[in-house]
């Protein structure tokens, strides 16, 4: 982006954000989801579960919290550019010297912002209830980049949900797979407890290989080729849902 673009996005950013902090429970209710599966898994369903690591239920689940809490926020994306549109909000901002692109970047931004305080939040509520990680602050890096690279190939799937759609409800229903996505993976229980046909499609499905990266980073053991899978899954979900977004944008405004 030149300076004058980079200059429009951070004010189309700003407008954004200035909507969540006018209504908080935005953020709020994006964690209310994760933390309440942290409670039912932990405290009701967990002590029959086993994971065969050894280690607390909570320590192995928390990745795949992660994961659910980004793809519950994304939906919020999706309908607040829903609603630009249908507002009329993109037609003003034609009419002015605004690079087309910030529009779009504004939303994916203050996406990534508002998931980045819902994860602190969930973050937060799973060491009050036990998480515990000798993770170094490299660990912690690296968990950091991969949700923040997640969040955003997801929120270019908002992007194209939000710019395709024809009602509220399926500016945001698209989330829904997404949200359940973690639940036929290794986010919860071990892929090799499954039936043969559904082991095979957690096993091969980007969550596995995102939720095994974190979990090792989180226990400290070596990452193997997961690692590399993961960001393979998220860069390429990145930069498919980035092209069809912007073509689908393009077509829009034009």
């Amino acid at each position: 982006m030149t300076t004058h673009a980079l200059s429009d996005t951070g004010t189309l950013t700003g407008r954004s954000l200035r909507h969540i902090l006018r209504s908080p429970d935005t953020i709020i209710t994006t964690a209310v989801t994760p933390v309440a599966m942290m409670l039912l898994f932990v405290y009701v369903l967990g002590g029959a579960i086993n994971t065969g690591s050894g280690g607390s239920y909570i320590n192995y689940m928390l990745p795949g919290i992660l994961l659910i809490t980004i793809a519950s926020g994304i939906a919020y994306t999706a309908y607040r550019l829903f609603l630009d549109m249908q507002g009329g909000i993109f037609e003003r901002f034609q009419s002015m010297p605004i690079p087309r692109p910030s529009v779009l970047w504004a939303h994916v931004l203050t996406s990534l912002v508002a998931n980045l305080a819902s994860l602190v939040i969930v973050t937060g509520v799973a060491l009050a209830m036990g998480f515990r990680t000798g993770a170094s602050v490299a660990d912690w890096l690296a968990v950091a980049g991969i949700l923040i690279l997640f969040t955003l190939a997801l929120t270019w799937i908002a992007v194209i949900a939000g710019l395709s759609a024809k009602t509220v409800d399926g500016a945001s229903a698209f989330s829904y797979p997404l949200i359940f996505l973690p639940f036929i993976s290794s986010a919860f229980v071990p892929t090799d407890s499954m039936p043969g046909p559904v082991a095979w499609f957690a096993e091969n499905q980007p969550v596995t290989s995102i939720v095994n990266t974190l979990r090792a980073l989180f226990a400290q053991q070596p990452v193997g080729d997961d690692t590399w899978i993961a960001l393979a899954w998220c860069a390429g979900l990145l930069v498919a849902a980035y092209a069809a977004a912007t073509a689908i944008y393009r077509k829009k405004i034009s």
